[in-house]
């Protein structure tokens, strides 16, 4: 009789919880369809308003325009072809210079986790490096490298790299003590120690990096091309300004923050691959 009713006992606690689990994938379905419908709204009134706001010259049509006006540009530009020599240019530069910054980053703290005397000797400087005016560095990188694809690139990863390097590093630092004398007692060498507990206990850092660096790398790119470019969506925002064509400049900036919202999107696509999934609510 105990055993049949340890068995109904079992039956009933795995039905509860599987309902249970099921309520709550059904809970948290409904919540990000309700932020996704949250999010469209807000931006399909952002652009409403913008639009209503732009054609009564409420806002100055001239230096604001409206996004029908933006629109008929790009159609315009796709059409022609004009606009992909631009957009090739300038995502072909930020890609390269956020997975350059991120790698050389992400290795820099490898081995300043590695060889602790060596942190303890560059700390200050990297402190002084992060700090140094990007856009001064800019002019020096284009001198020595000439104007064009490489130093664009460089100036990208003086943004990228030392913020990289200071947000793992410390990640990597403040990893549970305990966690890593364990694996250190059961005999794993160093390497073993930092492959399969250093790195994955720093995953949430790593990614949130990675969402920084989208926008770095963009940052470091357009300083780039506002100095030395003649090909990109850069160069079409001082074209712009020095025409004062602002739907140009603005329709620059439209396709940069659709290209942005790609690049961060394929980031948390790549968190949930790591983490299973599995994200704070």
């Amino acid at each position: 009789m105990t055993r049949k009713s340890n068995a109904w006992s079992q039956e009933t606690n795995s039905e509860w919880l599987a309902a249970l689990f099921v309520k709550h994938k059904s809970r948290s379905r409904r919540r990000t369809v309700a932020v996704m419908l949250v999010r469209a709204v807000i931006l399909v009134l952002f652009i409403g308003l913008w639009e209503v706001a732009g054609r009564n010259k409420w806002i100055d049509p001239l230096l604001f325009s409206f996004p029908s006006r933006i629109g008929n540009l790009l159609l315009d530009m796709i059409r022609d072809g004009s606009i992909w020599p631009h957009v090739g240019m300038t995502v072909g530069e930020t890609v390269v210079g956020f997975v350059l910054g991120t790698l050389i980053g992400t290795l820099i703290a490898a081995l300043l986790w590695w060889f602790p005397f060596v942190s303890r000797v560059l700390d200050p400087y990297l402190v002084v490096l992060n700090s140094m005016p990007k856009v001064a560095l800019g002019p020096i990188f284009i001198v020595a490298l000439g104007p064009g694809f490489t130093s664009i690139v460089v100036t990208t990863l003086s943004v990228t790299v030392i913020i990289t390097t200071l947000n793992i590093y410390n990640q990597f630092r403040e990893v549970e003590e305990g966690l890593v004398k364990v694996v250190r007692l059961f005999g794993a060498s160093r390497l073993q120690t930092f492959w399969y507990v250093i790195i994955p206990a720093s995953f949430p850092v790593i990614i949130s990096t990675l969402k920084v660096n989208v926008g770095l790398s963009w940052v470091g790119v357009m300083v780039g091309e506002f100095l030395v470019a003649k090909l990109g969506l850069g160069y079409l925002i001082i074209y712009g300004f020095q025409v004062f064509n602002f739907t140009l400049v603005l329709a620059s900036l439209v396709i940069i923050a659709i290209v942005a919202t790609v690049m961060y999107q394929l980031v948390t696509l790549l968190e949930r691959r790591l983490t299973g999934g599995r994200r704070e609510r």
